[in-house]
């Protein structure tokens, strides 16, 4: 079958839980026998993977008009014969193209997140939420089906879009199974990275914005560390929050316990997992459903998150004693304690790693996308 996709950027070179997803479902769809076009921003000129046909819209450093314009020109110049289904993931660049799609083909637009509402937590301008939302609600209306990553994310769409369920199917994202394994003894890996041997170790991959939590993650370690006193926080990512959670470290008195990693090459991402004894997502709202969660797993790490968002739906069945109470200072701390002191058991590395092979693999994923598509 055809399939046309429209994602956002073209990853690796794009970063962001999107990206990957879009990223891993085409190439999926493509081992299928489907044959799967990507119109994305960024893309490169000639394909990695001649499974999947790349056709770049726009240039993503080009200003905001003048990528909406190539987005609509390029798109209507390179969509020739009509696709069987039509996957759409990122409201912006496909407002665009939607006089383009033809009545006849199915249009299933990815919830990957609310736009508009994930702006106003960051502080974006209320006009500009607005207009987010207005983009958001006008492309919706196109679309005949939606498929969303966790039951929290349906909600939203269903309470804030006002979608109705019956056009709303949950399908959980997926995980690279080859590149998240266990395949390094922890030691291996804390070598490789050059990480503490000696000391009980977490890992948080995280944007540094104020929606995932680093800081209340920053001020419950406080707490821990009168009874865990080694124990020893990476924190990886980019955000504008690093000189405000540096500042919060210093207060802290945790210079010796954090080390801000800055961004982390994705080839180094499965080894920091297996580096860690815990990964830890503080997330604080809006966690459609925590592909960091799962990749960890997949690696043998257990995960200890707050009960937002998708999170949760990932380890209710696995290990539901890793789910804070709440997503505030005292409970990630008691639970931490509990994790660290040995009163919570955690799960082994093997059974970490096939429980995500089981339940996440993105073969089973693409044939549930696959059904939604051309259904």
């Amino acid at each position: 079958m055809s399939i046309l996709c429209v994602g956002m950027g073209w990853y690796p070179h794009a970063a962001g839980g999107l990206n990957r997803y879009v990223y891993e479902l085409t190439h999926h769809l493509a081992a299928v026998q489907n044959q799967v076009e990507l119109y994305a921003v960024g893309v490169p000129e000639t394909s990695p993977n001649a499974a999947v046909n790349l056709i770049n819209l726009a240039e993503p450093t080009s200003p905001m008009w003048h990528r909406l314009w190539s987005v609509r020109t390029n798109f209507s110049r390179s969509s020739t014969a009509k696709p069987d289904a039509i996957n759409l993931h990122f409201a912006l660049y496909s407002l665009p193209l939607l006089s383009n799609l033809s009545d006849d083909v199915p249009v299933t637009f990815t919830f990957h997140g609310p736009w508009a509402l994930e702006s106003a937590q960051e502080g974006v301008h209320k006009l500009n939420v607005g207009m987010r939302h207005w983009i958001e609600r006008r492309v919706y209306s196109r679309c005949d089906r939606f498929i969303v990553l966790s039951q929290a994310f349906g909600t939203i769409l269903h309470q804030h879009y006002r979608i109705p369920w019956n056009k709303i199917h949950v399908i959980p994202g997926g995980v690279d199974t080859h590149r998240f394994r266990p395949n390094l003894a922890p030691r291996q890996a804390r070598e490789y990275l050059n990480w503490p041997d000696d000391r009980p170790i977490l890992f948080a991959p995280r944007r540094l914005v104020q929606r995932m939590g680093l800081d209340k993650l920053l001020s419950a370690l406080a707490q821990v560390k009168s009874k865990i006193p080694d124990v020893w926080l990476a924190i990886a990512g980019k955000g504008y929050l690093r000189s405000a959670l540096e500042q919060q470290v210093m207060e802290l008195g945790l210079e010796n316990h954090v080390c801000f990693l800055g961004f982390l090459p994705d080839e180094q991402l499965p080894i920091a997992y297996q580096a860690a004894d815990l990964t830890v997502i503080p997330s604080q709202s809006l966690e459609g459903f925590g592909l960091v969660v799962v990749e960890s797993l997949a690696c043998g790490t257990p995960v200890l998150c707050t009960p937002v968002g998708g999170m949760p739906e990932i380890l209710a069945h696995f290990s539901p004693q890793l789910i804070a109470d709440a997503a505030t200072v005292e409970a990630i701390a008691l639970r931490l304690e509990a994790v660290l002191n040995g009163t919570i058991p955690l799960p082994s590395r093997t059974d970490c790693s096939d429980y995500a092979a089981k339940n996440f693999n993105w073969f089973n994923i693409t044939q549930q996308v696959q059904h939604v598509l051309l259904a």
